[in-house]
């Protein structure tokens, strides 16, 4: 079975042919990320223009790549939630116009957990379920317990700031490039994890959701007292908030995986979105879960970021589960 997918939940214009849920013939990703630099951060209006001129060459493109014609795909998946609302319009809108003349199926995928089945294209058949995902990204930072491809049920998720906005607003005061988080990973290599001692939001206990606003704003007064001690802040000192501010970040995450495989007493951890290429992150996972019988799954920068791969494989599973959308479908900027 082909599936076309089709992503354009925020500033990636993507389309992706996967064959059988696992085998991706092509996955063709046009990133904005030029547009938006000069902004710090994605603004809507441009971003639904720059899909609107890249979808169909994008999808061009992926058909090309695979070496199908158009006739030749079964289905359509597209995400329709959550993700900026005229993003995700432009995708859908495009799904459905080939749907309805191709005659094939149009399937409605929820974007955060196409990103969980992102681990199915990286490790195949060797990934299984139940397990606890988390996706973290620029827009989310959401807990899962998933039962299988297409069961899953959130155990947490942010109350303020994701994790990776997070990283773009302490990388904009510090002065970094944008993306922060790729920025901040880069600078924290020549920072002290250890040099500042800032807050771990933990919410209540045994609480698995997250809150991120005080640890930035934190950031902020350290970053402003030094400043009006010193009148400037080195780069050495840059560093050493970077990498302090990552730990901080990376403390909870790990922390709150863990306490949701103990409580579910499961033995499988899946990671995904942007936030989840992070270096120092991996690590601490790594670390964390060295001397356990967990096994984790964390696919390659490619699969983490946007793509339309992950929707075709989820649109594969829910296909086969006749999970099949109608041309009345809309898009949800918030997954209901």
């Amino acid at each position: 079975m082909l599936i076309l997918g089709i992503e354009t939940s925020c500033d990636e214009t993507s389309a992706a042919v996967v064959e059988d849920g696992h085998k991706a013939l092509s996955n063709v990703v046009s990133t904005q990320e030029r547009l938006h630099q000069r902004f710090g951060g994605v603004v809507p209006e441009v971003a639904c223009r720059a899909h609107i001129e890249a979808i169909l060459p994008v999808i061009d493109k992926s058909l090309r790549d695979a070496r199908v014609r158009l006739r030749d795909v079964d289905a359509v998946a597209v995400a329709t939630t959550p993700g900026l609302i005229g993003a995700l319009l432009v995708g859908m809108t495009t799904a459905k116009t080939l749907s309805w003349p191709l005659k094939v199926p149009l399937i409605a995928v929820n974007h955060l957990h196409a990103h969980i089945l992102a681990s199915r294209l990286e490790y195949g058949k060797n990934l299984h379920f139940p397990a606890i995902s988390f996706v973290i990204s620029g827009g989310h930072t959401s807990l899962f317990l998933s039962r299988s491809e297409t069961d899953h049920q959130t155990l947490g998720a942010t109350l303020d700031d994701a994790a990776g906005e997070a990283f773009d607003k302490v990388a904009k005061l510090l002065g970094l490039g944008y993306p922060g988080g790729p920025e901040i990973d880069r600078v924290s290599w020549e920072g002290n994890p250890a040099a500042v001692s800032f807050p771990r939001s933990y919410l209540a206990p045994g609480s698995l959701d997250f809150s991120f606003s005080g640890l930035k704003t934190a950031v902020l007064y350290h970053y402003r007292g030094l400043l009006e001690r010193k009148g400037k802040v080195d780069e050495s000192e840059i560093a050493d908030i970077a990498a302090s501010f990552q730990e901080a970040v990376v403390d909870v995450l790990v922390n709150k995986t863990l306490l949701a495989l103990k409580r579910h007493n499961l033995n499988r951890v899946i990671l995904g979105g942007g936030v989840s290429c992070n270096s120092r992150l991996r690590e601490r996972f790594r670390k964390a879960l060295a001397d356990t019988r967990v096994k984790l799954y964390c696919p390659s920068p490619l699969l983490c970021t946007d793509n339309a791969a992950m929707v075709a494989c989820l649109g594969y599973y829910k296909s086969l589960k006749k999970d099949i959308s109608t041309l009345e479908v809309e898009a949800a900027a918030q997954a209901g």
